[in-house]
């Protein structure tokens, strides 16, 4: 199925998972929750996509920092602590023997509402949680080939409109900036923040290596704190690979020696035209071929020490 860095083969056996849902583990088509759950009516939510090797979520507190820390910026109460989602997910991943080449969404919305409306007070139940673990792997021609962008013109949002931290079940804005990628015939857009400096992609963060070796990414003013671009930024000061997060426009783009985006579906995936300008020589380069080796070994040191 092509959904540019989300590009996968669907698996037979998706069709038989168990879906965790308050507590229990219901079959796939039993996997439903209120329509009047403020997820359904509002997006009011937060939410996490988890990788699964060797049997362990990878960066599994990093994950969940990130989920209480947006949960309590919109005042959510989760109702349930680290060590019970972390058990949670572990239950999900058992009950349907899942050790790698698995994808988890940790999903936290606010809960059932009495009538569909916008207040928060107005909820009359607890947090609903849900987790949905699939067996999904990369196409591996999107990790050896790449993919292609396209500028959108709708833009990151400030933090004032709604912050861009918030990794929050409302959507739309991505969403909006996808539909424009695909249907100009690219994989994923390109997206520019309110004063038209490059910000992200809609589902992924973006990145370029300058014709003088260094890896750039924006600021981080208007993305999302990603974890699978944190991890990168560490395996490069780790490695000696200068890199910065700065400010920098499409020009540098189009001239850039390599470009990639990071997403912790995919991991590492090398760009190879934004705007039908082709980066580079157009093929996967020496630095981003480098940086998928090292942060696989980072996932593997990760995994080993749980």
């Amino acid at each position: 199925m092509a959904h540019g860095t989300h590009d996968f083969e669907d698996d037979p056996r998706n069709e038989h998972i168990l879906v965790w849902v308050n507590g229990e583990l219901v079959a796939r088509e039993r996997a439903v929750v209120s329509v009047f759950d403020a997820g359904f009516v509002l997006g009011d939510g937060v939410w996490e996509g988890l990788r699964v090797r060797a049997g362990h979520p990878a960066f599994l507190e990093r994950h969940l920092d990130r989920l209480f820390e947006g949960a309590k910026a919109i005042m959510l109460d989760v109702d349930r602590s680290r060590e019970e989602l972390t058990a949670a997910i572990y239950e999900t991943l058992r009950a349907n023997d899942m050790t790698d080449g698995v994808h988890v969404r940790l999903m936290v919305t606010r809960g059932i509402k009495r009538t569909p409306y916008q207040d928060p007070r107005v909820t009359i139940g607890p947090a609903t949680v849900v987790i949905i673990a699939e067996h999904k792997e990369p196409l591996p021609a999107t990790v050896t080939e790449g993919i292609t962008l396209f500028t959108t013109h709708v833009r990151r949002a400030s933090p004032d409109t709604l912050d861009p931290k918030l990794n929050a079940h409302s959507k739309l804005n991505d969403i909006q900036a996808c539909i424009q990628a695909y249907t100009a015939g690219a994989d994923e857009a390109l997206m520019l923040d309110p004063q038209g400096f490059v910000a992200t992609c809609n589902s992924t963060h973006f990145f370029i290596v300058t014709r003088a070796g260094e890896v750039w990414t924006s600021d981080g003013r208007f993305c999302l704190g990603g974890i699978t671009r944190g991890n990168v930024l560490e395996v490069c000061r780790a490695h000696d690979i200068p890199a910065r997060e700065t400010t920098f426009s499409l020009t540098d783009v189009y001239n850039a020696a390599e470009a990639f985006v990071t997403g912790t579906f995919a991991g590492v995936v090398p760009v190879r035209t934004v705007d039908g300008r082709t980066i580079g020589t157009g093929a996967r380069g020496p630095v981003v071929e480098r940086l998928q080796r090292l942060y696989q070994e980072h996932v593997a040191a990760d995994v080993a020490a749980r």
